[in-house]
């Protein structure tokens, strides 16, 4: 039944990609166009510090499935992809694998096809210390991603009703493995005071994952006997909400370092992401498809068609590297802007950040 499970949640999210809203939040962030603060396409480097390590850029692959002989194929794909391209990859949930031995190549194949590559294995929160050190040395992983997930839980008809022992079980972990550990939600946001708890718990890094991608509430209410849980779909913030949340701590609160994910869909929307404040962006369903329409060679092709995409993109806004994105100027309009208001976010600010403006205007 798990393994059937896996292979339900990949025709689900494509079909998902397939009818996915034409809009989401990152619509509502616009970069304000200077039109002389470019620089030379040689003058930009994409490269970027995460997890105590450099990455040729701030993308990689976000964590899917495994778990299958169907989904072990997606993996080659994806793994192979990322050998190739340089970045980057994640997988999905190993919990099966540590019960069930037979289904380990399925995940296995990412380091196997994969082998110099950076790769991060992918547990729930709720695991234990020798769980994560199993599924690190399965890959030998060079990060672990926690994913915490309490809405697709409550809606999954098999799901677990018990969250309050996830804070302590994230700080056992996070004491016990030895590489860094990456929490990441599963596309519903994580909020500034979660950001703020995660730091104290211990975690250097997290993905605010947040909605407006693969909506996994709709995933599960689709595998209810009755789908009575529709109401639950499009819970949540996006990532653009929660990088301008993560943004704006109280005094003397910590932050960790902070990924991207959820409702990416071109390089434009990773340019987004950074500038409000990502270290690097993770993409999902828009790799998926390619995988499923053209393989491994699909993937591949899009992937360096994204990061060049990204370094011309860099050119045109005078930026050199990802970090200088932060000093870009934006505009926040339409829900972006209302969530900034009803949180106390100053959203005008963020449209005179660049030198040009606090020079000439």
């Amino acid at each position: 039944m798990s393994s059937q499970r896996k292979d339900q949640h990949v025709d689900l999210a494509a079909a998902q990609q397939a009818d996915r809203p034409p809009r989401n939040d990152f619509d509502d962030i616009h970069f304000v166009h200077h039109a002389l603060a470019g620089i030379d396409r040689a003058g930009v480097s994409l490269a970027t510090d995460v997890a105590d390590a450099g990455w040729i850029a701030p993308l990689y692959i976000n964590g899917m499935t495994g778990g299958s002989a169907r989904t072990g194929e997606i993996n080659r794909a994806l793994a192979v992809a990322a050998r190739e391209t340089g970045v980057a990859i994640a997988s999905g949930s190993m919990s099966i694998a540590l019960r069930e031995p037979d289904t380990i190549p399925s995940f296995r194949v990412l380091r196997d096809e994969n082998p110099d590559g950076f790769v991060m294995a992918n547990l729930s929160a709720d695991a234990d210390p020798d769980d994560a050190r199993r599924a690190v040395d399965l890959l030998g992983a060079d990060a672990l991603q926690l994913h915490v997930n309490s809405v697709q839980e409550t809606v999954m008809p098999e799901g677990s009703r018990g969250f309050s022992a996830w804070p302590a079980a994230i700080e056992a972990i996070v004491r016990a493995v030895d590489v860094p550990v990456v929490v990441k939600e599963v596309g519903f946001g994580l909020s500034r005071p979660t950001l703020a708890l995660l730091a104290d718990l211990g975690v250097r890094l997290a993905d605010v994952s947040g909605s407006g991608g693969t909506d996994f509430a709709r995933i599960e209410n689709s595998r209810r006997a009755v789908a009575d849980y529709a109401f639950m779909a499009g819970w949540g913030q996006s990532a653009a909400c929660c990088l301008l949340d993560a943004a704006t701590p109280a005094d003397g609160v910590r932050m960790p370092v902070l990924l991207a994910s959820g409702g990416v869909r071109t390089p434009l929307d990773v340019m987004r992401a950074l500038a409000l404040g990502a270290r690097a962006v993770g993409v999902s369903g828009v790799f998926l498809q390619a995988v499923l329409r053209g393989g491994e060679d699909a993937l591949i092709g899009l992937i360096r068609a994204w990061l060049e995409q990204l370094a011309q993109l860099h050119a045109l806004l005078g930026a050199s590297a990802p970090a200088a994105l932060t000093t870009t100027d934006l505009l926040l309009r339409g829900d972006v802007r209302e969530f900034c208001a009803l949180r106390g976010i100053d959203a005008a600010a963020y449209s005179a950040r660049s030198a040009q403006t606090r020079k000439y205007r």
